[in-house]
Order: C-alpha cells, then sequence, then structure tokens
C-alpha cells in the first residue's frame, strides 16, 4: 500500500521559474509595489495560482528579519495632527496603498521629543522604513530616523539632499495660481495669511503669492504667518488688520487659516468677497463648511499619501523609484472670490 503524501507548498523560486522571471520581481508583486512590468504581474500571479503558492509572512520576516511595519512619522502635536484635514487626507492616501500590501502602518506624533524617542523607535529595528509628513527646520531627530532607514518625505525635506526620496505638491504654483485669479478678479491691495517660513511649503507658498503680485506690477500686501492653524489664521488676520493698510483680496496659504480669517472678518464688518475676496488651499472639507464657500488652491493629498506609499515600498523591495515626484494642483471657484 503506498501512502500519499501532502505536497509540500510552493516556494517563491518556484513561483519564479514559472513565471520566467527573477525572485526579486515575485516578491515585489507580493508586496504590492507597482514597479513590474503588466506582463511578468500577469506571468506571476498566474503561477502563484498555478502552484498555489501563499506567501509565508512570518518566515519572511525571520530570513530577512522585516518587521513588515512602516512608520508614518509626524512632528506635530496631537491637536494639530487630529484637527487639520490635511493629515486625514494624506493618511488615507498611505493606508490605502499599504492595504495592497503586507505592511501595517505605525503611527509615531513627535512635536517635541528631546529625548529623541521617536529616533529611538526606529533605530531599534522596530520599522523597515518611515514616511514623514510636514517637518519642519527645528526637527533634526529626522536625520537620525534617516540615517537608520528608507525614508520618503511627504513635501521637499526642509535639508533636501541628493540621495532623498520626496512627494510633493508644486506649493509655489498653486499659490501663484490662486493669487492669480485674485488679480484676475479686480483685486489690486492684496495681502496674505502665510505658513510657518520654517517649512518649505510656507517659503513657497508665499514664492507663488509674490510671483503673482511682481507679474503684474503689484507691490505684495501685509504678510502674517498664521501657523497653518484655524486660531493662527484668526490672530494673523486681526494683525493684518490692526495695520490699518487697506486691502481688496486676500490670499491664504490653508483653509483653517482662511476659516479663522472669515470669523474675524465677520465681526469687523467686512463683506466677503464685496469687500475682500478671499483664497484657501487645500480644498479640504472646511472649504465648503465655511460661509460663503471658499474658493481654494486643491492640492491632491490623499493621492499625496498613496504616491509616497508607493515610493517606499519600491525602495523597501528594492526597486528604483524616483527621487522626486511633484504633483499638480488646481483652482476650484466657490463663493469667496
Amino acid at each position: 500500500m503506498t501512502i500519499d503524501t501532502p505536497r509540500t507548498t510552493a516556494t517563491i523560486e518556484e513561483v519564479a521559474a514559472a513565471a520566467g522571471v527573477s525572485r526579486s520581481t515575485v516578491s515585489r508583486v507580493v508586496n504590492g509595489s507597482t514597479s513590474v512590468s503588466p506582463a511578468a504581474l500577469e506571468a506571476v500571479q498566474r503561477a502563484i495560482a498555478d502552484l498555489n503558492y501563499v506567501p509565508n509572512r512570518a518566515a519572511r520576516s525571520l530570513a530577512s528579519r522585516a518587521t513588515m511595519a512602516i512608520a508614518l512619522v509626524v512632528p506635530e502635536d496631537t491637536t494639530r495632527f487630529f484637527g487639520d484635514p490635511f493629515f486625514a487626507a494624506v493618511v488615507s492616501g498611505i493606508n490605502a496603498r499599504l492595504s495592497r500590501s503586507d505592511y501595517v502602518l505605525n503611527l509615531i506624533i513627535a512635536s517635541d521629543d528631546p529625548r529623541d524617542k521617536a529616533g529611538a523607535y526606529v533605530r531599534s529595528g522596530a520599522v523597515d522604513g518611515a514616511v514623514v509628513v510636514s517637518h519642519h527646520t527645528s526637527d533634526t531627530f529626522i536625520d537620525r530616523i534617516a540615517a537608520a532607514v528608507p525614508v520618503v518625505y511627504g513635501g521637499r525635506p526642509v535639508r533636501e539632499r541628493e540621495r532623498d526620496y520626496y512627494v510633493d505638491v508644486d506649493n509655489e504654483a498653486g499659490a501663484y495660481l490662486g493669487t492669480k485669479h485674485l488679480i484676475d478678479q479686480g483685486r489690486r491691495r492684496i495681502a496674505s495669511i502665510c505658513g510657518p517660513l520654517s517649512m518649505p511649503a510656507g517659503v513657497d507658498r508665499v514664492d507663488g503669492y509674490r510671483r503673482a503680485l511682481a507679474e503684474a506690477g503689484l507691490e505684495s500686501g501685509p504678510i502674517e504667518d498664521g501657523n497653518f492653524t484655524a486660531d493662527g489664521g484668526s490672530a494673523a488676520m486681526q494683525r493684518i488688520l490692526d495695520t490699518g493698510i487697506p486691502f481688496d483680496g486676500l490670499f491664504v496659504a490653508s483653509d483653517l487659516m482662511a476659516r479663522g480669517a472669515l470669523a474675524v472678518l465677520g465681526r469687523a464688518g467686512i463683506r466677503v468677497p464685496e469687500d475682500a475676496a478671499i483664497v484657501g488651499f487645500d480644498d479640504s472639507p472646511v472649504a465648503t463648511a465655511v460661509r460663503p464657500n471658499l474658493t481654494t488652491v486643491r492640492q491632491p493629498s490623499h493621492e499625496q499619501g498613496e504616491r509616497m506609499a508607493d515610493v517606499l515600498l519600491s525602495l523597501l523591495a528594492g526597486g528604483d523609484p524616483p527621487h522626486v515626484t511633484v504633483l499638480d494642483t488646481s483652482l476650484v471657484v466657490r463663493d469667496s472670490a
């Protein structure tokens, strides 16, 4: 009598041989990387189905010392992180991309980390890579993280180096577009509420605002930092009013700051858009929650999150993704300008 022994599970090498591709290509397909040709993807998927291959995550982790975890590092406080729709959209995009891979996401919020707990956690081997969003000039602990694991930045790094990988939106072009819309509406005295100049996005949006004014032969109006928050936007708007300098247009570098500015203008009896037209930046849910609905520059935050995760997954799979990805912005016209 013969006894049939059950067939052992197919190996990744057998899948690669059946598909006629390298082991690393099979690994990229299994990990959900998009850096695989359609023909190779189809061949690998067919081989996986034919051989009934089941990826052994635990075995892969032990063999490669991989944790199958990625850190999302946000150098902000919890109030800012949970109160700004931008972060929700970016995290949604990152999670959507990781859901098609074996990786899980660990969130690290570290606005003030004198003991470098975030850096120590990443350097301990707890994660395979990191995505960093909303970094400032003072966030030096990010450099130590980048020295330990592959890192992809959301936005241009504060200290950009040739080896860095980042996914950004065209902040300068977006601010130019929003300010030019105000000019095209006949506004000639245009003030601005900007983001922190310790952040590249804050600098770029001021540059775009100034470029549009310069091309139109107009002088810059008052510029005040609103720290990318609603309360900061309120305070900045009040400081602009306190200067006594007249304005008939206002470019605001985030929708949250614009919400704060609108409240101050309303209390001051300044009508929008009749007395002063306003353009925001983000096209977040805030834009349609305020009255009047906000004309704003749309940045594709969800897509930015997806692309950041995609670049990091490609790096972890041994791929060669682009170092720099810049996404376009667009103008969404509503009632405020």
